[in-house]
């Protein structure tokens, strides 16, 4: 049976705590017992091992991230951010997905991360003011990226601002007719980043006076095969819009692949805009709101366990737009696009 620190701690005649710390040269450890500890390691050929650093120092090493969903590229994004940095701090990530809200309602009533973890990251998803506190009382710093939580250090965009320029940008072109392709009803309350945007683009139409039919706020599901068919739910109208903002690039492109299946010119036919500028968009030459997806998950990194980093006040990170898929409608445009399904793949 090899030696152990517990061993070590014996022999030295402090606590295994004293020893990690003196084998880890951290302070608040004298030279004499630090060299105590040393020699008494040399002594039984003892060679610290990452689990017994954290069960000598209470801490596991280990940060959780609870994110609603994983399968899209903006998780993915964020997540590969996170990773990163807390590889370099050597910190391990554990992941905890909720796909619907039963299981976040059972996750948050029994908490199942005490004491497996030292911090917490959030990922836009909405919690009650009960999962709040059961996140508060683990006592461990926390994060979110996305909505700011009480108390909580948070980084996230301006989700309404950003879909308000976008759409400005639409009706300063002179389009009246814009549609939104969005995923508010497929994630319900759960993803928050949905209903902000709506929220964007509806008050950017309202200011200028424009009405927005119900049949012009169609459901993407923030995939590529839910923007199209989206996008070939609009053209089917009577009246089809001559923009449409796309709340992922993901939706925008599905759109596009629908518009060049039918024959549909963009922008000459129908201006679009996206957001978060996946690497889709530069290939698609498509406009859209860009985002620093991955940096958004670099800067959870305040999550980790380091004294007086757990409550900073929140990141507002920037926005561009590039034009790409744009034009100015044509004089008393109204067009008329048939939906052929077996060609859009809806």
């Amino acid at each position: 049976m090899g030696v152990s620190i517990e061993d070590v701690a014996h022999r030295a005649g402090v606590s295994t705590a004293t020893v990690s710390r003196a084998l880890r040269n951290l302070p608040n450890v004298s030279a004499a017992t630090r060299q105590r500890v040393l020699d008494v390691a040399a002594e039984l050929d003892y060679v610290i091992t990452p689990l017994a650093s954290r069960l000598a120092s209470g801490r596991t090493s280990s940060i959780a991230v609870v994110a609603p969903y994983i399968g899209t590229w903006f998780f993915g994004e964020v997540l590969s951010g996170i990773e990163r940095v807390l590889h370099q701090a050597s910190l391990d990530l554990l992941l905890f997905a909720m796909p619907d809200d039963r299981t976040q309602d059972e996750f948050f009533a029994r908490i199942p991360l005490r004491p497996r973890v030292d911090g917490v990251i959030i990922l836009t998803l909405g919690l009650s003011a009960d999962q709040q506190g059961a996140l508060r009382g683990l006592h461990v710093p926390s994060a979110s990226v996305g909505d700011p939580l009480a108390d909580q250090f948070s980084v996230g965009i301006d989700n309404e601002g950003a879909s308000q320029v976008a759409t400005h940008h639409l009706i300063n072109l002179g389009h009246t007719r814009i549609a939104m392709i969005g995923g508010g009803r497929s994630f319900a309350g759960r993803f928050t980043t949905p209903r902000q945007r709506q929220r964007g683009f509806q008050d950017a139409m309202a200011e200028a006076g424009l009405p927005v039919p119900p049949e012009y706020d169609v459901d993407g599901e923030y995939t590529v095969r839910g923007g199209a068919s989206a996008m070939a739910e609009l053209l089917s109208l009577p009246e089809p819009p001559t923009a449409v903002f796309a709340q992922s690039d993901e939706m925008a492109a599905g759109a596009m692949q629908v518009m060049r299946r039918m024959g549909v010119q963009v922008p000459d036919d129908i201006s679009i805009v996206g957001f978060d500028d996946h690497e889709l968009a530069e290939v698609l030459d498509l406009t859209t709101m860009a985002q620093p997806v991955a940096q958004r998950g670099e800067l959870g990194r305040w999550a980790s366990p380091h004294p007086g980093r757990a409550r900073v006040g929140a990141h507002s990170l920037g926005r561009a737009i590039f034009d790409r898929t744009l034009r100015k409608p044509r004089a008393n445009e109204v067009g008329s696009f048939q939906t052929d399904r077996t060609r859009s793949g809806s």
